[in-house]
């Protein structure tokens, strides 16, 4: 099980985090999603699991993975890796 530090725009259309989302879909990972404050101070839990308050940040397999980009290239590594 993954977790999904993401913003709180209501659809996975129109932000990174719901590039994020849509491809942990597709490649099966279930995640818990936790909708962040929208100011960059108030978000300490981010702060804490990655060293910076953007979002989106995923935790998988106990790592801390910021930026959208780098999230949906882990995906796809680990979707080769194992085949």
């Amino acid at each position: 099980m993954a977790t999904l530090y993401r913003c709180r725009t209501p659809t996975n259309w129109l932000c990174p985090c719901g590039r994020v989302a849509r491809e942990l879909r597709r490649h099966g990972v279930e995640a818990e999603e936790v909708r962040v404050a929208r100011r960059k101070a108030d978000r300490e839990e981010v702060q804490a699991l990655s060293g910076q308050r953007h979002v989106p940040v995923a935790v998988l397999g106990g790592e801390a993975i910021c930026d959208s980009r780098r999230i949906v290239e882990h995906l796809r590594w680990r979707t080769q890796e194992d085949a």
